[in-house]
């Protein structure tokens, strides 16, 4: 199972997702004209992951289980 799939209108996280998608997943969400992530099916993801969430800031859709990723992804940006 892939850890990202790059849909037509979202790119769904699932499961872990590591540093070694970090990459990939910014340049995608650089080409979008309304980036947006769905994260319903994401377990874990790592620190670079969120990075490029944070930096990008694409619309987030699905239930975050985390409380603190949840709070950190709803925080504007510096």
């Amino acid at each position: 199972m892939m850890p990202i799939r790059y849909l037509k209108k979202h790119a769904a996280l699932e499961e872990i997702v590591t540093v070694e998608d970090a990459e990939a997943l910014l340049e995608w969400l650089k080409k979008q004209a309304k980036p947006a992530v769905n994260l319903s099916k994401c377990k874990h993801l790592h620190a670079a992951v969120l990075q490029v969430l944070l930096v990008t800031r694409p619309a987030i859709s699905g239930d975050v289980s985390d409380p603190w990723l949840a709070k950190a992804l709803q925080a504007p940006a510096a």
